[in-house]
């Protein structure tokens, strides 16, 4: 069996951050795109995941953009809240869909470096809510 490595870059775990979105939550977020639940897939690898945050449910929460070949590798890349922005746009989403393409080709090795460069941060994968 496979290891699933879930991770967030730079930039979304600063989002985690400002809205209090814990490892336990992304890790479900991934279980349940895994499931088939999940607001959209956008093409190209990359999916659009609505995330709850603390007791305020989905629809309060913040809408991700995951890349992932829905294989062992799981990348968080951009989320923002919906009373902040309706979507994203056009222009953002092909950019969104070459970062996709650039870390889902990424070793096992040049993940550790950007890991290492913290560049990306690997989401805690257990089951107990942090």
């Amino acid at each position: 069996m496979i290891k699933k490595r879930i991770f967030k870059t730079k930039l979304f775990s600063k989002l985690t951050n400002k809205y209090e979105i814990t490892d336990y939550d992304l890790s479900k977020a991934v279980q349940e795109i895994q499931a088939g639940l999940y607001e959209a897939d956008l093409g190209g690898n990359v999916y659009k995941k609505r995330v709850a945050i603390g007791n305020r449910g989905k629809s309060h929460g913040v809408r991700t953009i995951i890349a992932t070949k829905l294989n062992k590798h799981w990348f968080f890349i951009f989320g923002f809240k919906k009373n902040e922005r309706l979507n994203i746009n056009n222009v953002e989403l092909a950019n969104l869909m070459n970062i996709a393409e650039f870390l889902l080709d990424l070793t096992s090795e040049q993940i550790d470096k950007l890991i290492y460069e913290k560049m990306l941060m690997e989401v805690k994968n257990d089951n107990d809510k942090k």
